[in-house]
């Protein structure tokens, strides 16, 4: 409960006022009306809660970007358009229910250095042809030089992507990004030779569950 009852995410805002606005003529009309407004604004209460999270304090810690449950670790090159070199850096997928925070968290402090938005389809986010869905792509330099990108992907029900941070940005460590609305996927691409640390299926907590740790030989970022 303590978990739950936090206050929304600003994009949750237009969604609950929408179901007290039916509420309040539920009252005044139909009960069903009422019991329908209000029944939808618990829900985007739920779904937009924004809880408050505390990054291990580690500089080498690659945290994950989202809550919910890997579904996919392996090597892949990363997204084209972000311009980062052709070269395989591993790859772990989160899959958000509709039951998952969807605020998606910095893994790493560092510098924005490119963000790309592409059009494409909206299927089952934990499948693999997701990679073909709508998506915004970031690039991140982090301290140590080494680099970076996150996915946010949309799926079957989600539609809308939301980025709250431009190219040229400083990022913190666990700090807020952005929000992908009503089921959904965030991808973290790790620098060459990192090790992941987490297995499919187990749940993460973004901004806390470490995901990896920069290569020993790698100079170490930090928040």
């Amino acid at each position: 409960m303590r978990a739950a009852l936090v206050p929304p995410h600003r994009a949750g805002r237009p969604f609950i006022a929408a179901g007290l606005v039916v509420f309040l003529i539920g009252l005044a009309t139909a009960g069903w009306l009422a019991w329908l407004g209000a029944l939808f604004a618990l829900f985007c209460l739920f779904f937009f809660r924004d809880p408050a999270r505390v990054p291990p304090a580690r500089p080498d810690a690659l945290l994950a970007p989202a809550d919910g449950r890997v579904v996919i670790i392996d090597e892949a090159l990363p997204p084209p358009e972000l311009g980062l070199p052709a070269v395989m850096m591993p790859r772990i997928a989160t899959f958000l229910s509709v039951l998952d925070v969807h605020v998606n968290r910095v893994p790493m402090a560092g510098i924005v250095t490119r963000i790309s938005y592409r059009h494409g389809k909206f299927v089952n986010a934990a499948a693999k042809e997701a990679e073909e869905n709508e998506r915004n792509a970031l690039a991140i330099r982090l301290d140590s030089g080494a680099e970076i990108a996150v996915v946010q992907i949309a799926g079957l029900i989600a539609r809308r992507i939301l980025c709250d941070v431009h190219e040229g940005d400083r990022v913190e460590t666990g700090a807020r990004f952005g929000i992908i609305r009503f089921g959904s996927r965030t991808d973290l691409y790790l620098p060459p030779g990192t090790v992941p640390l987490v297995a499919v299926g187990q749940r993460m907590v973004g901004g806390e569950t470490v995901m990896g740790l920069l290569p020993p030989a790698a100079p170490q970022g930090g928040s």
